[in-house]
């Protein structure tokens, strides 16, 4: 459409993909990416895609997990889980401390006026240094 907005959704036609899900109702979820063309008939020209997602229960609650798996088949898929679901699973960790690191070194230094007020310094009834 020509009237479009710049920041509206678009999908590619070009690049669609069938969705098919498949799970053991017991530690996660199997996607399989099957390349579509637009008209919805198969697309041999690109791969079918696995992506593994898991989920991991911690102190806030559920954190979903994705991971792409480095399948052929819906057989290599499953066996790469396990371990995909791992590093997964370790890189989340990581990057949760790094965010409380940031977060605990995080130093606010209030601007010159807040800190003088806070001091008793150029506020009324201060009784600190008078600035001439």
């Amino acid at each position: 459409m020509s009237n479009e907005s710049p920041g509206e959704a678009r999908m590619d036609a070009q690049a669609l993909y069938r969705e098919e899900v498949f799970t053991d109702q017991r530690v996660g979820t199997i996607r399989r990416l099957s390349p579509v063309r637009s008209d919805g008939s198969d697309d041999p020209t690109r791969p079918v895609l696995f992506i593994g997602q898991a989920s991991v229960l911690t102190p806030m609650g559920q954190l979903p997990l994705s991971f792409e798996l480095q399948a052929t088949n819906l057989g290599e898929a499953a066996a790469q889980f396990g371990p995909a679901a791992q590093i997964a699973i370790e890189e989340a960790a990581r990057e949760i401390q790094e965010m409380r690191r940031q977060a605990a070194s995080s130093i606010v230094i209030p601007d010159a006026g807040t800190a003088a007020t806070l001091k008793g310094f150029g506020g009324k009834g201060g009784g600190g240094i008078q600035m001439p």
